[in-house]
């Protein structure tokens, strides 16, 4: 954890970027009876019916310092899925960044093994090698601040019924760049002061 807040300290970084990263299952729904829309002092109205359609996959990956975000849904939620996104990071959204410091929790496919599994062993080195992975502790995911953009997200795009991908796709791609033109960061204020005090409990007690 003080790791964690350590790199959060860093200053901006052009050639070493700090970048968030985080995922999260998503339910297609769809409607079964056509809503009773908003009226002027009334609210919307749904059916607590629905219809499943399957699910799908959110990634996310921001940069808070730089206030950007690079979004991407698929429909599954595999070593190879996190691996293409990952390789998408370094060699699209960083591609003249020697070194990604990257962010993410301890999932079991968040590992450098799941780039060999999905590329050959050169290409996965490469796309390794301009990584360094720093992990979240165990019930420690809200260390990550992927995750309070991933909330945005839900909160401010995906908080209704969307029964197909390419819809959440598209509103997603809108929201993305609404918000990277807005250059939105994240104000981390939480300190390894703070942990120290506000967690207590965690640490150790020293007899001295």
């Amino acid at each position: 954890m003080e790791y964690i807040l350590d790199v959060y300290k860093r200053p901006y970084n052009k050639s070493n970027p700090v970048v968030c990263m985080d995922e999260s299952p998503r339910q297609l729904i769809k409607e079964t009876r056509i809503p009773v829309q908003m009226k002027a002092g009334q609210l919307k109205k749904e059916d607590f019916e629905y219809q499943r359609c399957g699910t799908c996959n959110v990634f996310m990956a921001n940069e808070p310092l730089a206030g950007k975000r690079f979004v991407k849904i698929t429909k599954t939620k595999t070593k190879l899925d996190w691996a293409y996104f990952i390789k998408e990071i370094v060699d699209h959204y960083y591609a003249d960044a020697p070194k990604i410091t990257l962010v993410m929790d301890n999932l079991n496919t968040h590992k450098a093994g799941s780039l060999y599994e999905a590329f050959k062993p050169e290409e996965a080195k490469k796309i390794r090698d301009r990584l360094e992975f720093v992990y979240t502790p165990k019930h420690g995911s809200w260390l990550n601040m992927a995750e309070i953009e991933l909330n945005v997200l839900i909160a401010q795009c995906l908080n209704r019924r969307i029964d197909n991908i390419d819809t959440m796709r598209n509103e997603v791609l809108e929201w993305e760049k609404k918000r990277n033109q807005a250059v939105i960061g994240v104000n981390w204020q939480f300190t390894t002061s703070d942990a120290r005090i506000k967690l207590k409990r965690l640490y150790p007690s020293i007899l001295t």
